[in-house]
């Protein structure tokens, strides 16, 4: 391999929006997430609808419907 080409391999801190953080190698030192294996629905089971622009509740707002957190 050629030297002086490739980036510095350094520890880095995981963290995601649920709290959960975990410590891997990675080229930068900080990498922040919204969704990890301790919190995807996948994972754990249980349905959650990630939505950061408001599309969920714009379209059950438009069809009158409900949440099943709502009923």
């Amino acid at each position: 391999m050629k030297t002086g080409i490739h980036p510095k391999y350094v520890r880095c801190i995981v963290t995601c929006a649920c709290g959960n953080t975990f410590e891997t190698r990675s080229t930068i030192e900080e990498i922040r997430t919204e969704i990890c294996s301790a919190c995807h629905p996948f994972f754990t089971g249980k349905q959650k609808i990630v939505d950061t622009e408001g599309r969920v509740e714009k379209f059950m707002a438009k069809y009158g419907m409900k949440n099943k957190d709502e009923q």
